[in-house]
């Protein structure tokens, strides 16, 4: 089985998708791109051949629940590998929304598995969560820490991950590598790529960001009161670059793997809301007002990884820290402060 060359990346407008896709193309990849713009915008596309210095290549505005229009996808392209990261990714959200996560984070994987069988594409890549350990206690928690999840979200990336471990287990023409992230964060050192939300951001760095830059008066902080040093959720960052290229390097490792095979990525380190805050405040030089509010829903107390495994196996270890992350948030924000609003599309093919 040789290396993949040709790789499909479902959800390639979105974050961490965007940013996978410069990786990839730095690294001689040729992509074929699905999105369905639920969470994102194709003008996305424009920065990303600037900083890679080449296209993309196909890029199809689909919902990745459509069998017909992923199976076009296919029968139009030859597709080497899959990285699969398009999903709906809010905890607080998919508590008021099960249907809708289950029915895009399950529903969409199993369209696409339908139509990488049909076409006989059988090497994945699939983006999965850290959040599906749920409320498993202090202290880095490794592969083997049984699955709680706590949330909707991490509830439908855990049947994902069941799914695929059944097929690989009965399929043995199957490879997947599964990687559970935690909290991607940062964007690229250009300035040009960055999280852009739409709408109102659910996730913490953005947050902040948008406070920093004016768009918002204060940073709500969900909970004071949780057992960590300073009451507020502790979480492992991860930066963006990070961990687009372990994603990267397992498409470089699927030729010499069999079967399925998890590993988590992160930094190991927890940081707590205020700590994030106190680091942006350094990378943008000012203060962040915010106020503390009741928990959510869903959130946990700490949730830190152990990604000694997947060290230990491909000697990937994440090379930037929370200042780093703080600082790229920042550098986008500031270049960026109405996101990508603005910004030339580039042409793009539809699937229907």
């Amino acid at each position: 089985m040789s290396a993949p060359s040709t790789v499909l990346v479902t959800g390639g407008a979105g974050f961490i998708g965007s940013h996978a896709c410069v990786d990839l193309l730095d690294h001689g990849y040729e992509l074929i791109v699905v999105d369905d713009y639920s969470n994102s915008t194709p003008q996305v596309f424009t920065r990303v051949e600037r900083i890679a210095g080449r296209f993309v290549g196909a890029v199809y505005e689909l919902d990745i629940r459509d069998r017909q229009a992923l199976s076009a996808v296919f029968d139009r392209h030859t597709v080497d590998a899959v990285i699969h990261f398009a999903a709906l990714k809010s905890v607080n959200r998919s508590m008021s929304m099960p249907v809708e996560y289950y029915d895009t984070n399950v529903g969409g994987t199993t369209a696409l598995l339908r139509a990488m069988q049909d076409h006989g594409v059988h090497q994945l890549v699939f983006s999965s969560t850290c959040s599906l350990y749920g409320d498993a206690g202090s202290g880095p928690l490794d592969e083997s820490t049984p699955a709680r999840p706590g949330s909707p979200y991490a509830a439908s990336k855990w049947a994902c991950e069941q799914g695929l471990a059944d097929i690989c287990r009965r399929r043995p023409e199957w490879t997947v590598l599964c990687l559970r992230h935690c909290n991607p964060v940062g964007g690229h050192p250009s300035g040009l790529l960055g999280e852009d939300p739409q709408g109102p951001p659910d996730n913490l760095m953005p947050a902040v960001a948008q406070v920093a830059v004016g768009l918002r008066e204060r940073l709500p902080v969900y909970g004071g009161d949780y057992p960590t040093h300073d009451g507020t959720a502790v979480r492992d960052y991860v930066h963006v670059m990070d961990a687009v290229e372990a994603h990267r390097v397992a498409l470089d490792r699927l030729a010499g793997t069999s079967g399925m095979r998890v590993y988590n990525l992160g930094r190991g380190q927890g940081s707590s809301v205020l700590d994030v805050v106190t680091a942006f405040s350094r990378a943008c030089g000012k203060d962040i007002p915010y106020e503390i509010e009741p928990r959510r829903a869903g959130d946990v107390p700490e949730l830190v990884a152990d990604a000694t495994a997947v060290t230990r196996a491909w000697g990937w270890r994440p090379l930037r820290d929370l200042d780093d992350m703080c600082r790229d948030v920042w550098r986008f924000q500031q270049h960026n402060p109405n996101g990508y609003a603005g910004s030339p599309r580039r042409p793009r093919s539809k699937e229907r």
